[in-house]
């Protein structure tokens, strides 16, 4: 199984252990972007500049700025993305 695999095996489990109903989201580097995307973060194509937000992302939300999009990262970041999606679709209805 590849290491991308591996994280959504692990992300899924994970997430059902501590109650998060929604599918885990995948930890590949493009679905990291785009859920960063949502909330008007702009990574670079390096895979340097997708762990420093990473980082960033962890020490604002109060994790391990460790710079891997480990489980608890990615499943936060997609809560924080939809919400962020949510805002965009309110502020345009109103």
């Amino acid at each position: 199984m590849s290491a991308r695999g591996m994280l959504n095996v692990v992300g899924t489990a994970v997430g059902g252990l501590i109650g998060w109903s929604e599918t885990a989201p995948t930890a590949d580097p493009e679905s990291l972007r785009e859920l960063f995307a949502d909330f008007g973060v702009e990574v670079g194509p390096d895979s340097a500049d997708l762990a420093e937000a990473v980082r960033a992302f962890q020490a604002r939300v109060g994790l391990a700025a460790d710079g891997e999009a480990g489980p608890t990262t990615v499943h936060l970041l997609a809560r924080y993305a939809a919400e962020a999606r949510e805002l965009t679709r309110f502020r345009e209805a109103a």
